[in-house]
């Protein structure tokens, strides 16, 4: 394993998922009850940090599958979230996927999740970080 030393500081890469289900007025998305801090008990959509080897792509589909137990869906990159401050740990650039199915499968959540649901898009509960801002991007792009 090789070790870096860089003069300047370097931001964690993170990815997030945001799966749709559902048309119109009864579209839902997954999220996740987060089980460790930061945010602790808050709702999220499902991912986190891109480990040094993987792809952008396959750590997306890894964290969904850990997270909520969706294996095998579809997902697009869609955005990069960057702002400074979106999360209390330092400097962290997210990488954002949406993906879609017709019906809401059962979720189980698994790993840092300590609960995992589907929510209408029309009444999320508070999310953590900038998911909020995440999600709303998503459902402009998604044109499902």
């Amino acid at each position: 394993m090789s070790v870096y030393v860089y003069d300047y500081p370097r931001p964690m890469v993170t990815v997030d998922a945001v799966v749709f289900s559902g048309r119109d007025r009864n579209r839902q998305v997954a999220l996740i009850r987060r089980k460790n801090n930061p945010f602790a008990g808050s709702w999220a959509l499902p991912g986190g940090f891109l480990d040094m080897e993987e792809t952008l792509d396959a750590a997306a589909a890894r964290e969904l599958e850990e997270e909520t137990g969706l294996a095998g869906i579809p997902l697009k990159q869609f955005y990069t979230f960057g702002d400074p401050g979106r999360d209390p740990r330092g400097r962290s650039i997210s990488v954002a996927f949406y993906g879609f199915i017709p019906l809401p499968a059962p979720l189980g959540a698994a790993d840092d999740a300590a609960e995992a649901a589907w929510f209408p898009v029309s009444d999320l509960p508070p999310v953590a970080f900038d998911h909020d801002k995440i999600i709303f991007i998503a459902q402009q792009v998604f044109q499902g």
